[in-house]
């Protein structure tokens, strides 16, 4: 027999036997099946609620089984705890393109990295606003904070913490205990002879395999909160008011009198040279109509005069 023949003989009883297996009874499903979905069942239980001791190590290690308990037993370790740290500072500065420069080596002496920048320009094309979002070690996330105050005239800060150990704990021994029931499922889908326990098996194994892999992107995304810490760095323009000059009180006396008649008279004369420059224009054009309407006029009354 070749291997397509025997592939196809194969696959015929698979699905005919899984037509008879959806349509058989309920007393037919109870005794072929009960033994692989107590089994199942069982390693999926078993394996997903950890024991309290399991609990107690993965959070700190609890005591050695040989080692007693009391106090001649051996010293519990601490905790090392996970702490998601994340902060804003607020900066003003005459020269936004320096200070976005000076928050760039700040950032590359604590080892960390600009994961987004939003620079915004004002009509000469020189920067006005800039928005940065910064990742840096947990462990040197205070004296990032610190320095990146100082790098621009500090407006408003801000930082804050969240412990997440006992949800990093919790995520891990989850993580553990799906993994163990996978294995379990495997083991009993490797004997599993009918094709209705196989069928099963695999649907219970597609959907620990898809919780496993969400507890792990949930622990992935744990660890990379609690490693870096973020900070968040807005740098405005500072906005330069100039100062009005004061008026300055003079002593009164002559040269005071004079400085005042001097300015009055040489508003005067402004005033004055003013209207004339204003008046001139119709002048002109005054004496252009009305000089030769004069010189007809006159020369009228002449010749009347002796015909009187």
């Amino acid at each position: 027999m070749t291997t397509r023949t025997r592939a196809a003989g194969l696959l015929t009883a698979i699905t005919m036997t899984a037509v008879l297996a959806a349509c058989s009874s309920t007393s037919d499903d109870s005794g072929g099946g009960s033994d692989a979905t107590s089994e199942v069942s069982d390693a999926g239980a078993s394996a997903a609620t950890p024991s309290p001791s399991r609990r107690q190590g993965d959070a700190g290690g609890s005591a050695s089984d040989d080692g007693g308990t009391g106090s001649d037993g051996p010293a519990t370790p601490e905790m090392e705890r996970s702490v998601i740290s994340s902060g804003t500072v607020s900066l003003v500065s005459a020269d936004v393109a320096s200070t976005r420069q000076e928050v760039q080596r700040v950032v590359d002496a604590q080892g960390g990295e600009i994961t987004e920048e939003t620079t915004d320009t004002d009509a000469d094309g020189d920067a006005s606003y800039s928005r940065l979002v910064v990742r840096v070690p947990s462990a040197k996330f205070g004296a990032a904070m610190t320095a990146l105050e100082d790098a621009g005239t500090l407006r408003s800060s801000n930082r804050g913490s969240d412990d997440v150990t006992t949800e990093v704990i919790d995520t891990g021994v989850r993580v553990r205990a799906q993994e163990a029931s996978l294995k379990r499922v495997e083991l009993l889908l490797a004997d599993a002879e009918d094709l209705k326990d196989i069928i099963w098996i695999e649907s219970q194994l597609t959907d620990r395999q898809a919780e496993l892999d969400s507890l792990k992107s949930q622990s992935s995304w744990l660890q990379d909160q609690t490693s870096l810490s973020t900070i968040t760095v807005d740098i405005a323009q500072e906005q330069v008011v100039e100062d009005e000059p004061e008026d300055q009180d003079e002593p009164a006396g002559f040269l005071t009198g004079l400085r005042g008649g001097t300015d009055a008279l040489m508003s005067v004369l402004a005033a004055v040279t003013t209207i004339v420059g204003a008046l001139l224009p119709f002048a002109v054009v005054g004496l252009l109509v009305g000089l030769p309407v004069w010189l007809v006029v006159r020369r009228r009354r002449r010749s009347a005069a002796p015909a009187a």
